[in-house]
């Protein structure tokens, strides 16, 4: 386009009007011809293409960035910035322009096209441009506006879109990671991170990036969504920027921030529930199994244990998972959900991990604590209730017991009852049939009392569990001692409550013959027993501990006891002493 250059190019220049509009145009151009056809008095506006979105006009003292084709009545061309490849960047209504330039300009919108005919007077008048534009030339322009700014202008920031938790927003000498696409003013695009597959990664407020930028990320949330225009002083000025960017452009970024931590945050905690009754808080050297989602800052979810049905196990402050993780899982209550912020450098820094994490990435857990335990930790016992009447004896190793139980985990799930079946439970305290956290808990008791145990898995079923029983697993048991009864000792299936007969084969063999069978044997014991002489076994079979003891006896197994097969297993333990000797 050509400038207002010296007098000898240039007709006297006018006092710029207001804005001329179409309706002004039909008046003050066509319509104010003479009918003789005089010339026109002002510049002729058509607006034939009008954006919808008109943020803002062009007004006196901006500036702007347009292309243009120019002709004269005849349509011949006499000059074409698309010829230069180059669009006009100039400050509009001072003159550096030809006045019906500056006039037809005014009021314009980004992507608006206008047609102008700017009369002679109002362009190079009676003296022309020499060799280019013959004296009194009536001129007509199609020009397209593509960029509209002025020095008064600051970063201009639309929120598009804000999550509802923001747990942050971007400050200065924040790290933030986030995707955009970058427009001129006019929709031309020019760059964006989604092409090149990964996030852009960057400090705020210390040069890295263009001051409008810096700016135009501040207080940001992760997860939201802005659109950002920059005037070009606060992007890439008078130079622009390689092929993409021209001189003095104002772009305009959509972005989407990822999200943000700085160098010197720590682990962040919230707790999200915490049940009644925390006692104990988990400390290094624990070993807990939890639940956890875990996202990025964008609530884009990474994993999470639920998903694979199982729980994370592992020891806490024992560098067996990621920094951060380490510390926020400490001081958690058993059942306690909390919610976990870990900054990259607690977490796995620049590189990332895998193709889920990417590099400098801010990781949420979302936690539910299920249980933990040390492996020096006893089994807890409370004492739910006890019977009102004096307990002068308690349950001990070796006693037969009933009881019954309900046993779950620590988050309630159950696992257990001997209330499903018709009877209590059944064992010989300490002969190792059932687990030794329970034998424990079950020592000690009154027949009516009710205990509640916690039992750590070292002391249960260890780390691989048991069917319906997950590995690691602290168990919770509600216990309620039936009865009990005074065991044997170990080895005897029958004692005697005082010294046995001295004719003791003779009074097992009733028929006299020499011979004791398995039905005299049986007779013979099961009168002690009715007689109060002596007690079988607790908690088996009378008839199969009986059996059992015929067996003992019958030293060769030709179905008979003689006096000589006959002995107590006093007297057998005495003779194996004396053979050890």
């Amino acid at each position: 386009m050509f400038l207002v250059g010296s007098s000898s190019h240039t007709l006297h220049r006018l006092r710029i009007l207001p804005l001329l509009l179409l309706l002004q145009t039909l008046e003050r151009g066509l319509g104010r011809a003479s009918p003789a056809g005089a010339p026109l008095e002002d510049v002729v506006i058509e607006r034939y293409h009008i954006p919808r979105a008109c943020p803002r006009e062009v007004q006196m003292g901006d500036f702007v960035r347009y292309h243009y084709n120019g002709t004269f009545e005849d349509g011949k061309k006499f000059d074409s910035s698309y010829d230069r490849s180059t669009l006009v960047a100039i400050v509009v209504g001072v003159g550096r322009l030809i006045t019906g330039m500056d006039r037809g300009l005014m009021g314009m919108c980004v992507n608006e096209r206008r047609r102008l005919i700017v009369p002679p007077h109002l362009g190079y008048g009676s003296i022309g441009v020499a060799g280019l534009i013959p004296p009194d030339a009536t001129l007509y322009f199609d020009v397209i506006l593509l960029d509209v700014w002025n020095k008064a202008d600051t970063v201009q920031s639309t929120i598009l879109l804000r999550p509802p938790y923001c747990p942050r927003m971007v400050q200065n000498s924040d790290f933030v990671r986030y995707h955009y696409n970058g427009t001129l003013l006019d929709g031309t695009a020019f760059d964006n991170s989604y092409s090149r597959g990964g996030t852009y990664d960057t400090y705020i407020g210390s040069g890295w990036l263009i001051k409008g930028m810096d700016q135009g990320l501040l207080g940001m949330c992760p997860g939201e969504k802005r659109k950002i225009i920059i005037p070009p002083f606060l992007a890439y000025g008078e130079k622009g920027y390689g092929t993409v960017i021209p001189p003095q452009a104002s772009l305009v970024f959509y972005v989407l921030l990822l999200d943000v931590h700085n160098p010197k945050d720590t682990v962040q905690l919230e707790t999200l529930e915490l049940p009644r009754g925390c006692v104990r808080r988990a400390v290094a050297g624990d070993f807990m199994r939890y639940h956890y989602n875990g996202s990025l800052m964008d609530g884009t979810l990474f994993d999470s244990s639920y998903s694979r049905n199982h729980t994370y196990n592992t020891y806490v402050g024992q560098g067996y998972i990621i920094p951060g993780m380490d510390q926020g899982l400490q001081g958690a209550c058993i059942g306690e959900r909390r919610r976990i912020t870990v900054p990259p450098h607690l977490a796995y820094g620049e590189n990332g991990t895998g193709d889920k994490i990417p590099g400098s990435a801010v990781l949420i857990f979302n936690v539910h604590v299920i249980d933990f335990h040390n492996p020096a930790d006893p089994v807890e016992i409370k004492t739910l209730s006890r019977p009102p009447e004096n307990c002068n004896e308690t349950s001990k190793i070796g006693d037969f017991i009933r009881y019954h139980y309900n046993c779950s985990l620590l988050d309630g799930t159950r696992l257990f009852s001997s209330h499903d079946y018709e009877a209590p439970q059944e064992i010989t305290l300490g002969a190792n049939k059932v687990i030794e956290g329970l034998d424990r808990g079950l020592q000690g008791m009154c027949v009516g009392e009710r205990r509640q145990l916690i039992v750590p898995p070292h002391l249960a079923h260890g780390e691989n569990g048991a069917r319906g029983v997950p590995g690691s697993a602290v168990l919770l048991f509600e216990v309620e001692l039936v009865s009990r009864e005074d065991g044997l000792p170990t080895g005897y299936l029958f004692v005697w409550y005082q010294d046995p007969s001295t004719s003791l084969f003779e009074d097992m063999d009733l028929n006299k013959d020499g011979e004791v069978s398995p039905e005299e044997f049986s007779s013979f014991i099961k009168a002690q027993v009715n007689e109060g002489k002596g007690r079988l076994m607790p908690g088996q079979d009378p008839d199969k501990t009986i059996s059992d003891m015929f067996q003992n006896q019958d030293r060769n197994q030709d179905g008979k006891i003689t006096a000589e097969e006959l002995k107590l297993k006093s007297d057998e333990d005495q003779e194996r002493v004396h053979e050890e000797l």
